[in-house]
């Protein structure tokens, strides 16, 4: 296994000399940076495990650092601790708020920063396992759908719609994030249908359809355990759940189906509908789009969120 990588990021060459020494009886890759332009290039090339900050540096400041790293969805899981010989309470609030993980006041106490960076590093570590996992199953909701030529990057198409359909619903953007999860792993439960009913080239039977409808808990089942994933759960379980009631797998009425779900459901029925299948050919957009018009007061699907969609798909086409 790697050592963990941290990255010192400092325009003194003293200061960066003292935390190699400091830190060189422990199993870390050192990097070093001399300025904030040189830190970021390093941060995205390379991923470190943890970043040591300095606050007051040449061309980018370590405020702006922090600020860019704690913002990209990609790196802002790095833990950054913030080494500086400022020592006043709102420069100290000011990192905080920017996302810092720590803060050390220079001089430092050699065994509280090697303390600090153990535990971060720890942090660091449980969550690159849950990350691990959730990728895992999303890489198997990918060769699920690359068996079957017909739905191959249906659920990401998906996640698409659904993020942008919550945007157009004004919706937070961590629930948002929370929805693209949920539509990208909803139809995982589907690894739990046989083969020969999934690639079906015909209609059905009863009991073929009442195979198909275990997919969504199913697909709750295997995500259950993983508890990052507990907030995509309802949009797993509940994508096939109507607002009269109909739906599968728990027969929700209206009221008690998640909003996240509702978005799914609008979004899943579309892609479906303009995808070819191997039952049916694709039909056109504006086809698919004239039957949730028609459809969106039957109690399929849930008005509000039709609407919106509908609307969304109107300013698509003006673009």
């Amino acid at each position: 296994m790697a050592p963990p990588r941290v990255l010192i990021v400092d325009d003194n060459p003293v200061n960066v000399d003292l935390l190699k020494a400091q830190l060189k009886p422990f199993n870390y890759h050192l990097d070093t940076a001399f300025d904030g332009e040189e830190a970021l290039k390093k941060i995205f090339d390379t991923h470190p495990d943890l970043v040591l900050l300095d606050l007051m540096m040449p061309k980018i400041s370590g405020y702006e650092v922090c600020r860019t790293v704690k913002q990209n969805k990609d790196t802002q899981f790095i833990p950054v601790i913030i080494i500086t010989a400022l020592s006043e309470l709102d420069d100290k609030l000011k990192a905080i708020e920017l996302g810092a993980d720590d803060f050390l006041v220079k001089p430092f106490n050699k065994l509280e920063l090697t303390t600090r960076i153990r535990s971060l590093l720890n942090l660091k570590a449980l969550h690159d396992d849950v990350d691990r996992s959730e990728n895992i199953l999303f890489s198997l909701v990918k060769a699920l759908e690359a068996k079957d030529g017909y739905t191959k990057g249906h659920s990401e198409r998906v996640a698409f719609y659904a993020a942008e359909l919550a945007g157009a619903l004004g919706i937070d953007p961590k629930e948002i994030e929370i929805i693209r999860k949920g539509a990208l792993l909803h139809d995982i439960g589907k690894i739990g249908v046989k083969e020969e009913v999934l690639l079906k080239p015909g209609a059905f039977t009863a009991e073929e359809m009442e195979h198909i409808k275990i997919h969504p808990s199913v697909g709750f089942d295997i995500c259950k355990p993983l508890k990052s994933l507990a907030p995509c759960l309802c949009c797993i379980r509940s994508h096939h759940e109507r607002i009269d009631g109909e739906g599968y797998p728990d027969h929700l009425p209206g009221k008690e189906i998640p909003l996240p779900a509702k978005i799914i459901a609008v979004v899943d029925a579309f892609d479906a509908m303009v995808t070819d299948r191997p039952y049916r050919k694709k039909m056109p957009k504006e086809n698919a789009l004239g039957i949730f018009e028609k459809e969106k007061k039957t109690g399929q699907w849930d008005i509000t969120v039709v609407e919106a969609f509908l609307e969304m798909m109107r300013k698509r086409k003006e673009k």
